[in-house]
């Protein structure tokens, strides 16, 4: 008797509370981090397809207790499937989504580019809960745009220091958001610039390493003004009631994590003990010592965003902050946490 291959295995899941789910883009950084979070938190997945493009095909990556091989981004792969995350890149997301949809998946996007597609929502469950302004579950929902990580940060800071005049940010931008490319660009410039060889820049067209730039060379794909204007607009959409920052985003020469320096100008005097209290709580650590100062490397693998407070020295009601987040894990639970709040939406065990 031929043994059936464990892919084409299909449980009735009729009468139970667990789903399908595909992650586009599982090689990515995105996709690694959002599998991860999906098995820590428990997500009632009894099948999860891991997809990428052909660079990836073949390779075992870990699904819980198990190892999984990434197959090809395929029409048929949407087949009965629950739930879908887009990790991948913009381009890919625009080629397949509609399929997915089509067969029924509800969509979760961590590439942003349904952002402007009709009936997307951009969503960040922690806001959502922070301003008391829960998504109702739709019957048939559009597709989640996952909030810019960034600004879910300065979105969740806003709202816990209450009223204020003024909020200026400048936020450095780590090369992990630009991908693996993005990554290995900046790891292949420092090496050659230590040994004094050309540098690569098919990715940034312009110094990085050893380097902050407010701007990409003009060969790039990519541009911090628009990144800027992502934030921004995502912020808007998750938090509108929230006072809007002025904003400036740098690249720095850092591979992972966010870092935000956030000038803050209140009504009033406020203590820095009772501002630290205001922020403090769910998903904020207030650090104090010198020692656990935030910063990119111990935020790494956190939920958590890490701030530090300063007086500013010319101005009884400024208060400066210093914080960090990792970009990838806070995408990667924004999506376990938007997928989470639509189960309500989908029948138990649906069989497509």
């Amino acid at each position: 008797m031929t043994p059936v291959p464990k892919s084409s295995v299909q449980p009735d899941l009729r009468g139970t509370n667990l789903y399908r789910v595909a992650i586009v883009g599982a090689a990515t950084l995105k996709g690694k981090d959002l599998a991860e979070i999906l098995r820590d938190r428990n997500f009632p997945a009894v099948d999860v397809r891991l997809l990428d493009d052909d660079e990836s095909l073949g390779q075992l990556e870990a699904v819980g207790d198990e190892m999984s091989f990434i197959q090809s981004v395929r029409t048929e792969q949407f087949e009965r499937v629950d739930f879908t995350f887009f990790a991948s890149d913009p381009r890919c997301t625009r080629n397949n989504w509609k399929a997915a949809r089509d067969l029924g998946n509800t969509i979760v996007d961590l590439s942003f580019a349904l952002e402007d597609e009709p009936g997307a929502t951009i969503r960040s469950p922690w806001i959502e809960r922070l301003a008391g302004q829960p998504v109702p579950p739709e019957l048939q929902p559009g597709p989640v745009v996952v909030a810019h990580p960034a600004a879910t940060v300065l979105a969740m800071l806003a709202l816990r220091a209450g009223k204020f005049q003024r909020m200026a940010a400048t936020v450095f931008e780590p090369a992990s958001e630009r991908g693996q490319k993005g990554m290995d660009e900046l790891h292949e410039q420092t090496v050659n610039l230590l040994s004094f060889q050309e540098l690569p820049k098919n990715v940034y067209d312009i110094q990085v390493a050893f380097n902050m730039v407010t701007r990409y060379g003009p060969r790039s794909d990519f541009a911090l003004e628009a990144i800027s204007g992502r934030i921004l607009k995502h912020y808007r959409q998750i938090a509108p009631s929230a006072a809007e920052p002025s904003l400036f985003v740098v690249q720095a020469p850092i591979f992972h994590g966010h870092a935000f320096a956030i000038y803050l100008e209140t009504e009033k005097p406020v203590a820095i003990e009772d501002f630290s209290q205001m922020l403090a709580g769910d998903h904020v650590v207030v650090t104090h010592g010198a020692e656990d100062a935030p910063t990119n490397v111990n935020a790494a693998g956190q939920g958590d965003i890490l701030v530090s407070l300063a007086r500013d020295a010319n101005h009884a009601n400024g208060i400066w902050l210093w914080a960090a987040s990792d970009n990838l894990r806070i995408a990667a639970l924004t999506a376990a946490e938007c997928a989470e709040s639509m189960t309500a939406s989908r029948p138990r065990g649906q069989i497509q």
